[in-house]
């Protein structure tokens, strides 16, 4: 394996521009909360102040409960007895309970979060720094998550949904035998294969599933694993959630930053709600308030105002936070500084940085993850035969194409030289004309923009021409960016880590992680 370029999210054309401001600081009131390490120094104090000794001797009941079905590393041992001290913070990310863990970036998102408190513990060995990853085990889109790709297949299981996915049970295990077909001959499939069949366990949850893989593969680094879905936890955030229901408070207080980012991106990623909470019963479902009773949608379920507090005060586990809510949750019952999410992820953590000021919860350092594509000697030979650099795959590939097809057409030379001809000839003829009468210029204009448009359509149909004179050049050019971007999109969004793992092993963990960036968002592209 070897790394052939680091590409910054600067240079590439899909990277939505509201992410790419908030790296440059461009976005007003988030300058403090990127990646340097003044800012870092700045949040460790302030997280300090706010985290209590009672905060954290809460958590590390919860992590040592969790965890205690686990064999643990003594670099886990080690954090976990680092939690209860008050020089000791935590580094989140989180991610949904994907079968076998759903597209490989989800192993990214964890090896970035780990690099970064090993770069954090260098830089402030004053300082203790833990990494998290976070379960979104309430989650109740099963379909979502019901699924993963190889290169050569498509896994899924069916089960009986509607709650929270982590309380699901595994009884479909049928994918299993399929995936043992593909990967038994592989150099680590028999690693692969333990590993799934140890973790989805026919009766094991999703949640005791996605723990079981993600502790396998991540324990000697040291990565702890929180499920949000707990009593003790939740009790720490009821006075926001009674906030929440009686006052609608994350929507009121959200709205500016969200009319801001609507008015000059064109949308927010999760539009607020005027209860951003679910109630958790057999089913997940939204609560909403029609004036006199808060009506859990979809069931039977309605609370008076005096009765929904006291089931939140009695009950906190029943309460769910929302996409939006989530962010809160986990902040207020962590020492986290910073969180490592995708571009989807950080969008929406943006609307809710003048909520947090409101509710006394320190915004954390967000750090958009990492990119990784690894590519076959064989594919990367074909890109520089054809004259064409792994930059250009993520541009405008259509125009990338066309300039292929077009490169050194004569036609498209004397079209384009007569072209300039005609606009120099309709300057000179619309001085002329503007001085004599103005309806007469405004003739002239138009007839200048009629005659370019005829050389529009004339190159657009020499383009076609040419394309299919130029199938097989074509045909190439399109499948070498399937070969960059399977399903014609990121590769990192398609295939799981099993598609790696079982060429490399425990050392493509290791290379994923020397490679990446933790200073920088980057896509990071390996020959392997």
């Amino acid at each position: 394996m070897k790394t052939i370029n680091k590409i910054s999210f600067n240079d590439i054309e899909s990277i939505p521009q509201l992410v790419k401001d908030f790296l440059n600081q461009k976005i007003e009131g988030f300058e403090n909360n990127t990646f340097s390490l003044d800012h870092f120094s700045q949040q460790i104090h302030v997280k300090k102040d706010s985290f209590s000794s009672e905060q954290r001797d809460v958590l590390a009941d919860v992590f040592e409960k969790q965890l205690s079905e686990l064999t643990l590393s003594s670099k886990q041992k080690e954090n976990l007895e680092n939690l209860k001290l008050p020089n000791t913070f935590t580094i989140t990310t989180g991610h949904q309970l994907n079968l076998f863990s759903g597209p490989v970036f989800f192993v990214y998102k964890i090896l970035q979060t780990i690099k970064t408190c090993v770069y954090l513990k260098e830089n402030f060995p004053d300082f203790n720094f833990v990494p998290v990853y976070w379960m979104a085990s309430e989650d109740h889109d099963f379909v979502e998550i019901n699924h993963f790709k190889t290169e050569n297949n498509y896994y899924e299981t069916n089960e009986i949904s509607g709650g929270p996915v982590g309380r699901i049970k595994i009884n479909d295990t049928y994918f299993i035998s399929e995936f043992e077909k593909e990967f038994k001959d592989s150099v680590f499939g028999t690693e692969l294969i333990l590993m799934l069949k140890e973790a989805y366990k026919a009766g094991n949850t999703l949640t005791q599933a996605i723990k079981i893989l993600v502790n396998r593969l991540f324990s000697e680094f040291g990565l702890l694993i929180v499920d949000g879905d707990s009593r003790e936890l939740k009790e720490q955030i009821k006075d926001v959630f009674k906030d929440e229901l009686l006052g609608f408070e994350l929507q009121k207080t959200s709205k500016d930053k969200v009319d801001f980012l609507i008015e000059k991106y064109g949308k927010v990623q999760v539009n607020p709600r005027d209860i951003n909470l679910f109630y958790l019963s057999e089913t997940r479902d939204r609560i909403d308030f029609n004036g006199q009773k808060y009506i859990v949608v979809d069931t039977n379920i309605q609370f008076t105002k005096e009765e929904i507090i006291a089931e939140l005060e009695n009950h906190p586990e029943r309460f769910s936070p929302n996409a939006l809510m989530r962010p809160v949750y986990q902040e207020k019952v962590l020492p986290n500084l910073a969180y490592i999410g995708g571009n989807a992820e950080i969008m929406y953590w943006l609307e809710l940085k003048d909520y947090f000021s409101k509710i006394n919860i320190p915004f954390p350092i967000l750090i958009p993850r990492n990119s990784m594509l690894f590519l076959k000697e064989k594919t990367l030979g074909k890109i520089e035969k054809l004259d064409l650099k792994i930059e250009d795959f993520f541009q405008n590939f259509t125009v990338i194409t066309n300039h292929k097809i077009l490169k050194n057409n004569p036609i498209l030379k004397l079209l384009e030289e007569k072209e300039e001809l005609l606009t120099n000839n309709f300057a000179q003829l619309k001085t002329s004309a503007e001085s004599t009468e103005k309806s007469f210029g405004n003739m002239v204009k138009a007839e200048e923009v009629r005659q370019l448009k005829s050389f529009k359509r004339m190159k657009k149909r020499l383009l076609h021409a040419e394309k299919i004179k130029q199938n097989e050049l074509l045909e190439r050019l399109e499948n070498l960016f399937l070969d960059v971007h399977p399903s014609k999109t990121w590769q990192e969004r398609v295939y799981n880590f099993s598609v790696f793992f079982s060429d490399y092993g425990y050392s493509w963990l290791e290379n994923c992680l020397e490679e990446m960036v933790v200073q920088d968002s980057k896509l990071i592209i390996v020959a392997i």
